[in-house]
């Protein structure tokens, strides 16, 4: 069993200093961290759709750099801090894994690290050998 262990970073100043990786892949598995939808200049869009689709694609773009693709996803989680985000965030989750249909989880918390995000997701995926 191949137990090669391989990370991708985001750049976040917080990955040293709390010790955790955007992803990491240990041989067929890859876990992506709990991933916010912050875009490259700091910003965050209000509209929840659009802060679904950030945070897509930034775990998205952490699963291809350790070799995954989303027909590789075999796990989601959002985690929401209103109920009305549900259809928005639900809608982007469809266009991308529609087919794929991961098991799939969305938690209502009472907040996340930033009062401005309003959805974060995380990823499991297996790559095929």
């Amino acid at each position: 069993m191949d137990t090669t262990r391989s990370r991708a970073t985001s750049g976040s100043p917080y990955e040293g200093s709390v010790g955790f990786s955007r992803a990491v892949r240990v041989g067929q598995h890859i876990a992506v961290s709990g991933t916010a939808p912050i875009n490259d200049d700091g910003h965050v869009s209000r509209d929840p759709g659009q802060q679904a689709r950030r945070c897509w694609e930034i775990a998205l773009g952490a699963l291809a750099e350790l070799g995954g693709s989303p027909e590789d996803v075999i796990r989601t989680r959002h985690y929401i801090t209103d109920l009305d985000v549900v259809d928005a965030v639900s809608s982007v989750h469809g266009e991308i894994f529609g087919t794929i249909r991961p098991a799939s989880t969305m938690v209502r918390v009472a907040g996340l690290v930033d009062e401005r995000w309003r959805v974060e997701v995380e990823l499991e995926a297996i790559v095929a050998g």
